[in-house]
This record gives structure tokens, C-alpha cells and sequence, in this order.
């Protein structure tokens, strides 16, 4: 590794192995546990086994003694350990496309507090590169777009995504992702969604009002799709390669699709979302699909027609609805607004159970409605992660 692991986690004064003795005397129920500097037990060691991850369980709808649980951007800006990796690497694409790094970042959270799912460290830009789509990502302004397309003839330019050959580095550090965790967590990957992808290239980068991608769309439909299929074709084979290479489900990111009206949905993402899914299933039935789009309350009962296996939700839908909404074939994920980590422990606490109660018993995994946002006090993600592998159904 180009870097040292950061870990705030100590394991207690009994040893492993001591406790194992100690608990097979008189103490038969002795758990040790892992307390962690921040304050707070974050983690109880476990015998790596040839189990699935409960996450996998979950999603499958099998019998499971909690809802599994990660979170979006679990690895990132608020950790002290990816600050001080930052001040020796400042740029966000070094980070991101160079393995020991990306390996190293994806573990920070792991290492402290062991969730449920262990997410590579990456960008749903990534692929543009190898698609001829110029682009980088610049400190204090995000995703730059150097070249957007906006003819047929721009959109010919951009190439179907070869990931073996585009972005080996991806497949490297899934590998040894997997490796290092194990089963003891699912390894997750993540794609971006044909339309949250043409959103940041036609709009030149981030949006408040999407007027470019909208024009093209209302405007030049035919210009539109034909960027939509290079991606939907795109993405499929970057699922299929993340899978290949380790990954044990992957999330497909549509961020931008609920800035469309219902019809429009349907014309400009639903059917690409599908596309992609039933590309993947024909070669990985078993791979387990999570599809997020933020805001995405008006366009609920649409989401599952994509295929997916899982939906998750954001913070602005109530779980209890959300749930009786997406009906009982679809597992769930989510949604806690994550706001709460700036609460008081007690008030993450009383919000985690409102959640999981109103999830209901089985297919559900606990997550964020959205990523862990910048200046979240690490000590309440630790005590987020603490409250949630506690419980039991």
C-alpha cells in the first residue's frame, strides 16, 4: 500500500483468544468486544465462515437475526483518516483510479466500523474517460464536462465503455477488496444510470436548474437516446465486469432522473434502468441490483418495474409508506435522514428504531437517504453503527 491504514479501534484488555477461553468456562454468554477511541462499541469479532454476508441474506429474503448495514459515503470527508490522506494526495481522481489508494480509502470505515457492506471507493464519472468524454473532478467546484456533447455528430465521438481496458484498476481493487473482507461483508460496487450520466456530460458538469439536458431532451429527443443507449450498453458491461472481479452487488446510482416528470421517466430512464438490468441477469442471475435516485417519492411505484432487487429510499419517504408502496417483492433499503448524525446519540438512536420498525421484519437494509455529509461527527456514525448491529428482530 502507498499508504498506512488508519484504524481508531483497540481491541479491549481480554485478548481474542482469552475471551474464547474465558466464554467456554462459566460465561458461556461473554461477547468480547471492540471499543473504539471515539467512544463507543462499534464492532463484536466473528469467525469468518463460508456463509453468505447477511447483506446477500437479506436482499434474498432469508432469515436474518438484523437488518444488515452501511452507508453511502461511509468512506470519505468526514473521517480524519481520509483528511490526512487527502493533504498527501489532494487530487480526487489520483485518489479514485489508483489501487493501493482506492483499496485503502474503501477500508478506512471497515477497519473502524465494520458494516455490513464495504462499497468501492470510486466515482460514477469514472467510465467517462474511456469513453472519449473528457472530464475532471475540481476541488470546491465538483465534475467538469471539457468537451459536452450536444449534435449526433459530438455523440458518435463517444465510444462504448471497455472497462478491462479503461479502468483495469477498478477490477484490481474489487479484487483485493474481497480478499480482504472476505464474507464477513458483502464487497459493493456502483454504476451511475444512463440519464444521471448524460445529465453531468450535457450539462457540462453539475446542475441546479438541468435546462441543457432538458432542451436535448425535449428538443433533439433523437440525439438524447442515442447517448442514453451508448450508456445503458456501457453500464451493463461495467456491472458485469465489477461482478466478475468481486464485487457482490452493485448499486446503480440515477441521482438526477427525479428532476423528470413521471411520463418523461419513462421515456428517458425507466427504460435504459431496464435494459441494463435485464442485460446483467442473463449472465449474473444471482447479482443482487440496488438502484437509488434521490427524491425519487413521485416515481416510487416506478422503480421496481426496472427489475432491480432492491430499492432505496431517501429520507423524504416514510419508510412505513415507502414499504406498502414498493409492495413485498422488493427488498428495501435506507432511510435515514442523514441530518440525524449531527443529533444527540439518544436522537440517532430513537431514529434508527423508527426505521427498522417501520421496515418490518426481513428485506430491508439500513442505510442513510442519502450519503453521510461533510463535518458528521465521527463519533455519531460510530455510535450509528454501534445501535444498529445491536439489534435483533
Amino acid at each position: 500500500m502507498s499508504c498506512t491504514y488508519s484504524s481508531l479501534c483497540s481491541l479491549s484488555a481480554i485478548s481474542i483468544s482469552n475471551a474464547k477461553q474465558f466464554a467456554s468456562a462459566s460465561h458461556s454468554n461473554f461477547k468480547p468486544k471492540i471499543f473504539c477511541s471515539v467512544g463507543g462499541t462499534v464492532a463484536e469479532p466473528k469467525a469468518v465462515n463460508a456463509a453468505e454476508p447477511l447483506l446477500l441474506d437479506a436482499v434474498r429474503g432469508k432469515e436474518v437475526e438484523r437488518p444488515p448495514v452501511w452507508l453511502m459515503r461511509q468512506a470519505g470527508r468526514y473521517m480524519k483518516s481520509y483528511q490526512i490522506l487527502c493533504e498527501k494526495h489532494p487530487s480526487f481522481r489520483e485518489r479514485s483510479e489508483n489501487v493501493d489508494l482506492v483499496v485503502e480509502i474503501s477500508l478506512q470505515p471497515w477497519k473502524v466500523f465494520q458494516p455490513d457492506g464495504v462499497i468501492l471507493f470510486s466515482d460514477i464519472l469514472t467510465p467517462l474517460s474511456g469513453m472519449n468524454i473528457p472530464f475532471d473532478i475540481i476541488k470546491g467546484k465538483g465534475p467538469i464536462i471539457f468537451d459536452p456533447p450536444t449534435t449526433l455528430s459530438d455523440v458518435e465521438k463517444v465510444r462504448e465503455f471497455i472497462p478491462e481496458e479503461s479502468v483495469p484498476y477498478v477490477g484490481e481493487a474489487l479484487t483485493i477488496l474481497r480478499k480482504e473482507v472476505s464474507n464477513q461483508a458483502a464487497v459493493l460496487g456502483f454504476v451511475g444510470a444512463p440519464f444521471t450520466l448524460a445529465s453531468y456530460v450535457v450539462e457540462g458538469g453539475s446542475s441546479k436548474n438541468f435546462t441543457k439536458i432538458k432542451r436535448l431532451a425535449f428538443a433533439e429527443p433523437k440525439v438524447l437516446h442515442s447517448l442514453l443507449q451508448i450508456f445503458a450498453t456501457s453500464m451493463a458491461k461495467y456491472i458485469r465486469y465489477q461482478a466478475d472481479n468481486g464485487a457482490q452487488a452493485v448499486q446503480i446510482f440515477d441521482s438526477w432522473a427525479t428532476e423528470l416528470s413521471p411520463v418523461d421517466f419513462e421515456e428517458f430512464s425507466l427504460p435504459y434502468l431496464k435494459q441494463i438490468v435485464d442485460a446483467v441477469k442473463l449472465t449474473h442471475p444471482d447479482l443482487p441490483l440496488i438502484l437509488y435516485a434521490s427524491g425519487s417519492g413521485g416515481l416510487l411505484e416506478r422503480l421496481p418495474l426496472t427489475g432491480v432487487d432492491v430499492v432505496s429510499l431517501d429520507w423524504t419517504v416514510d419508510m412505513a409508506d415507502g414499504r406498502r408502496r414498493l409492495g413485498p417483492d422488493v427488498a428495501i433499503q435506507g432511510n435515514v435522514d442523514p441530518g440525524v448524525l449531527f443529533g444527540s446519540k439518544e436522537f440517532i438512536t430513537n431514529r434508527i428504531n423508527d426505521t427498522v420498525k417501520k421496515a418490518g421484519k426481513g428485506k430491508h437494509i439500513l442505510n442513510l437517504g442519502h450519503g453521510i455529509k461533510v463535518g458528521t461527527p465521527e463519533e455519531n456514525v460510530a455510535h450509528f453503527f454501534e445501535v444498529a448491529k445491536g439489534l435483533r428482530y
